[in-house]
């Protein structure tokens, strides 16, 4: 049972290493001056990953509850006990999980950033004019040379 448990954590280790190469693309794409172009397929295999990620946590809390321990974090600390290859594996999965989870954290602020650029350029552009000389849509100032 310990094999089958051993590759789902490898499994499980390919798959956030795949999130993470993503979250380096999306925040490459964050900052670009045109992210439209490319976010909407990455948002897209974001969520293949996260639910592949699921499945795989899912298989593996099953598979410690098989071996009569408790699931997640506190069952896998306590399976890897004289385990040399799940505790190395285990460590790596932790490692990648960490480095993925600050890299969301990081496109979260660039996200944020954005879009308080854009709410307050949004602000800027509809402020009502002071002035009736103010230009209007099409460009031109009323009133001025009979235009």
């Amino acid at each position: 049972m310990k094999d089958a448990l051993l590759a789902t954590v490898i499994e499980e280790i390919a798959a956030v290493e795949a999130f993470e190469s993503l979250l380096a693309y999306e925040e490459k794409a964050l900052t670009a001056a045109s992210p439209l172009e490319t976010l909407p397929s990455i948002i897209e295999q974001k969520v293949v990953l996260t639910e592949q990620i699921a499945v795989l946590e899912r298989t593996r809390d099953e598979q410690l509850g098989a071996l009569g321990l408790p699931a997640g974090f506190a069952g896998m600390e306590q399976v890897v006990i004289g385990d040399e290859k799940l505790t190395v594996h285990w460590q790596e999965l932790l490692d990648v999980a960490g480095r993925a989870k600050r890299s969301n954290n990081n496109n979260g602020v660039l996200i944020r950033t954005r879009m308080e650029y854009n709410r307050t350029a949004l602000a800027a552009l509809t402020i009502a004019p002071v002035k009736s000389a103010f230009y209007g849509p099409d460009g031109r100032v009323p009133g001025v040379l009979g235009l």
